[in-house]
């Protein structure tokens, strides 16, 4: 009866397992599909938008979307595959060249999101002397930078042999394993890179967000008093259109809260338990579930997925570009610069009603928000 018992556990908790790795490889899967098409979307919109291409902020979202579909279609696809075969998706050759691009495009995207909030904060914070301070030669210096700064740590990463497959997160990417010789330079290589890109990116997200918040509360702030003393003047306002006011005020009031949240929350949630778990993996002894070093993984990939929309098809220049497309490819209505030019311009009109939306890019908002 013991025996049988045992035999039952054993049996339900590789059941358990095999169930595990299906979800993970339809989780990777969706990943890949969602960030595929939401990348391309932005890449299309960027090459058919002239407005989108003569912004600064568009080139770091142009390397930003470059680097996620290269992700998407480099290192998600042997992942799944590995996750399938639960074992090695490939030749040492492949792994060498997917984990050196594991290295470098996580660590370039990272940087082109510090790139972005800087660019949004000179905007908001500097708004009369933003096309001085951020001219499309600077955006070139950060980008150059951000390729150097990644094309270090992975080259050094791969002439030091310390890529390879690693079970735990079932990618080709830095292997403990394969740096046990190397001791004290690994964990401070690993140290320096995670304080360097994703410490160093999350300071600059906080420390830039918080103080473009605070000028949009100001502007709130700003709106709600005359927004009071016009409902306090206009005696005969009818009580919807007060009450309108007034939720437009709250909403006023959340709109860049929800936003900077956004920026600043997608990015932790993301990358987080990732960097853990590669610093505990460092320290600990003791070993780690390969169900939870995959789902730290899986989530470092769904950043590629969640770009897209966090930074570029939420806008409202996107939106209405991909308005267009689609009228094009369904209705075969016309679709030129022009057009493009007309739309940009009342997305920016519109935009000036609202002050409260300054986080955007300066492009959408007048110099004197």
């Amino acid at each position: 009866m013991t025996v049988c018992i045992r035999t039952a556990d054993v049996g339900s908790s590789k059941v358990s397992m095999d169930a595990a790795d299906i979800a993970a490889s339809v989780l990777v899967g969706g990943i890949i599909f969602v960030s595929l098409l939401s990348n391309v979307v932005v890449l299309i919109c960027f090459l058919y938008n002239p407005e989108i291409r003569k912004q600064v902020p568009g080139l770091f979202i142009l390397n930003l979307t470059f680097c996620n579909l290269l992700l998407s279609v480099s290192n998600m696809p042997l992942t799944l595959v590995g996750l399938l075969t639960t074992g090695h998706p490939g030749g040492s050759v492949i792994c060498q060249v997917v984990g050196f691009l594991d290295t470098f495009l996580t660590t370039n995207s990272m940087l082109s999101m510090a790139a972005l909030s800087i660019d949004r904060w000179v905007a908001v914070v500097f708004p009369l002397s933003y096309h001085s301070r951020m001219r499309r030669r600077d955006a070139v210096m950060a980008l150059l930078y951000t390729w150097i700064h990644s094309l270090c740590f992975s080259t050094v990463a791969t002439c030091r042999s310390w890529i390879g497959y690693h079970h735990l997160y079932a990618s080709c990417t830095l292997c403990n394993g394969r740096a046990k010789g190397a001791g004290t330079q690994f964990v401070v290589f690993t140290l320096a890179l995670h304080s360097l890109t994703f410490l160093l990116t999350l300071i600059v997200l906080c420390v830039t967000y918080l103080k473009v918040l605070r000028v949009a509360r100001f502007h709130c702030k700003r709106i709600d008093v005359i927004t009071m003393q016009t409902l306090v003047l206009l005696v005969d306002i009818h009580p919807s259109v007060r009450q309108k006011c007034l939720d437009e005020q709250k909403q006023r009031r959340q709109r860049a809260t929800k936003k900077i949240s956004t920026f600043i929350g997608t990015f932790v949630v993301c990358f987080t338990p990732y960097v853990i778990t590669r610093i505990v993996e460092l320290f600990c002894p003791v070993p780690i579930s390969p169900h939870w070093g995959v789902l730290s993984k899986c989530l470092a990939y769904s950043k590629a997925a969640s770009d897209p929309f966090v930074y570029s098809l939420l806008r409202h220049q996107y939106r209405k570009t991909c308005s267009l497309l689609a009228n094009k490819v369904f209705k075969k209505s016309p679709l030129n610069s022009s057009s493009l030019r007309m739309e940009s311009s009342t997305g920016r009109s519109d935009n000036n009603i609202n002050t409260a939306n300054s986080i955007e890019t300066p492009t959408d908002k007048p110099l004197g928000q």
